[in-house]
Parts: C-alpha cells; sequence; structure tokens
C-alpha cells in the first residue's frame, strides 16, 4: 500500500497513540552512574567543566547514591582521586586496600548491598607522569610492566567486594592478565567490564579536570585507539572478548554509533556504551547559551545510544534519570 490509503502520521495523532506505539523510554536498570570519589567523608566539591556532577567524599557519596538508588538506576562506576603524596612513578598506590576506590566499595555495599558497583582500573591518576603504566627508558608506556599493577589492582577492588572491575588503560592483554589474576585468587564470580574500544578522543576533557588525571607530557595515542581506524576499533573489542572479558564497551559513544552498532552484530556479549564527560558537558554548554533544551536533548541523545545497540549506558545523566524521563513521551 501507499500513501494516500498509507499514512505514517496516523500513529503520531497524539500524545496517548504516541505512547502506546512508540519504543519505551531507556530502563533506568541498564544505566550505570560514573562517580568521583575523594579521601575524607563531607566533600562535595563543584566541577566546573561537569554541571551537576560532584567530587564526593563517602558521607556525600552514600548520600549521593541514594538518590540515585531510588531513582532505580542499575549500579555504578567509582574513580578515585588520592592524594598527591600518593602519585608514584609506576601508580602502585592503586592497589592499596586502604585507597579510596577500596573505601567507596565498602562504604556502597554495606549500604546499598544489591548495587552492583564497578571499579576504573587504571593507573593514569596514580602515576606522577599522568600516564596509564609506568614508563620505560624511551617515556613510552611500558605495556608489560602495567599488567601486574593493574591485576592487583583489580584484585584489590574484588577484595573490597566490587560486583566488576573495569580496567580502562587499554594495554594489550589487560583483560587477561586481570582475569587470571582474579580466578586465581578466589574471584572468578567478580564481572570483568573492559574499555574494550577506548578511542584517543578530543571529549575527555572534562574527565581529565574532574579526575586530575591529564598527561603532564604527550598524549595516549600511543595505546588509545584511533579513531579513523574502524576495523581495527572493532578488533580491540573482539580480542578482549578472546581474553574473557564479560561486557565490551565502546568510549565515547555518540560519535561512535557505526562502531558500537557494527560491534553489535559481531559479538553476544553485552555492550556498554560510555556517555563520556564531552558529551555531557556539550549539552550543558549549548543549553547555557540558548541553544536547545537541556533534557530534551539528554534524553534524544540517550535513544540514539539504545537504538545503536548499547546494552548498558555509563551516563552521568543516570543520576538525573527521574527528571529525564519521569512522565515524559
Amino acid at each position: 500500500m501507499a500513501f494516500p490509503e498509507t499514512r505514517l502520521r496516523r500513529l503520531r495523532t497524539n500524545a496517548g497513540i504516541r505512547r502506546l506505539t512508540d519504543a519505551p523510554n531507556p530502563d533506568a536498570r541498564k544505566f550505570i552512574w560514573p562517580v568521583f570519589c575523594v579521601p575524607g567523608d563531607t566533600a562535595k566539591e563543584n566541577i566546573p567543566a561537569m554541571p551537576g556532577q560532584y567530587r564526593l567524599g563517602l558521607n556525600a557519596l552514600l548520600k549521593e547514591a541514594e538518590a540515585a538508588v531510588l531513582q532505580g538506576i542499575g549500579g555504578i562506576l567509582v574513580f578515585g582521586i588520592p592524594e598527591p603524596a600518593c602519585k608514584s612513578s609506576d601508580g602502585s598506590a592503586a592497589c592499596l586496600d586502604k585507597g579510596i576506590i577500596p573505601s567507596a566499595v565498602r562504604a556502597l555495599k554495606k549500604n546499598f548491598p544489591e548495587l552492583p558497583v564497578f571499579t576504573d582500573v587504571c593507573l593514569c591518576a596514580y602515576t606522577s607522569h599522568g600516564h596509564c603504566g609506568p614508563l620505560d627508558a624511551r617515556g613510552s608506556v611500558d605495556n608489560d610492566a602495567a599488567l601486574p599493577i593493574l591485576a592487583e589492582t583489580a584484585l584489590c577492588h574484588a577484595r573490597a567486594g566490587a560486583d566488576g572491575t573495569a580496567p580502562s588503560a587499554m594495554m594489550d592483554g589487560q583483560v587477561q592478565a586481570i582475569r587470571k589474576k582474579l580466578d586465581g585468587e578466589g574471584f572468578s564470580h567478580t564481572v570483568i567490564m573492559s574499555y574494550s574500544t577506548k578511542f584517543a578522543s578530543s571529549l575527555y576533557g572534562p574527565f581529565r579536570e574532574a579526575n586530575s588525571s591529564a598527561p603532564g607530557k604527550g598524549d595516549r595515542k600511543g595505546y588509545q585507539q584511533s579513531f579513523r581506524f574502524r576495523n581495527q576499533a572493532v578488533l580491540e573489542s573482539l580480542e578482549d572478548e578472546t581474553e574473557c572479558a564479560d561486557i565490551l564497551m565502546v568510549k565515547p559513544s555518540l560519535w561512535y554509533l557505526d562502531i558500537l552498532h557494527e560491534l553489535k552484530k559481531r559479538t553476544l556479549l553485552p555492550i556498554a556504551a560510555y556517555n563520556v564527560s564531552g558529551e555531557y558537558s556539550m549539552l550543558h554548554a549549548a543549553a547555557e547559551r540558548g541553544w536547545g533544551n537541556l533534557h530534551d536533548m539528554a534524553r534524544e541523545s540517550l535513544f540514539a545510544l539504545e537504538r545503536a545497540g548499547a546494552d548498558i549506558i555509563l551516563s552521568y545523566w543516570a543520576r538525573y534519570y527521574g527528571e529525564l524521563f519521569s512522565g515524559r513521551e
């Protein structure tokens, strides 16, 4: 059939018909909220580049987490911001049992035992040079020297009670090293949500301000994926699947929907999309200039991730899920 018998606008006639026939809102249970944790209890520091996000001490974290849990979100991803004195050339303070991430994990699991808690496993916030592993004699990240430290960090988080670890350093073999360490220490149940396709992106600026993790010299193009190389971007994730990752991830998200969609066709594993700081902050900047409604733009962007194939969405918007979607068509 064709026009005039076929009229596609019939299903858009009014709000009631649209509610019946349109796709439902993304489920809150599929959202993970990334949080920035700092030493101490009461801190709640504004992050200027990321409106509505904060650096949180433990008590403040629990209060914010409670608000997020009441909205039904599916999980939390913990980033730690250590004291400057903890930084070293190899980032080994990331392994400390009393570090900020293990402390945050223990507090979250004590207060919200059913809430899945994931942890970032990387060394950039703990190295004096800001790179994701120790440097070799040439000043490049020493891939193989980083692996045991990353594995020990993941084990430390698992011992604290983390449901899953999220290795983000983009070291070759990191998933395999972490899986072997976890399994060997009795944590075969701990999930690995790998940053399997993580691009060397221009969209991480607000995060690096929030997490104090910008590299002191150079950049991360030697280990993060080039945005030009589609085939290798997919291969990165498929390789992590062979190393026994449980969840794959594409990061950033909105500028890489083609990669997300292609990967969805290539794997049966769940795929997470990380809706990164730059994507979040751009919408705030546009709204502040009157160039669009903030919540309308946020909803539209999050729907795009689900349409492209994301099973899990890591987003700073997760904390505001109720404001974005409650009662909205």
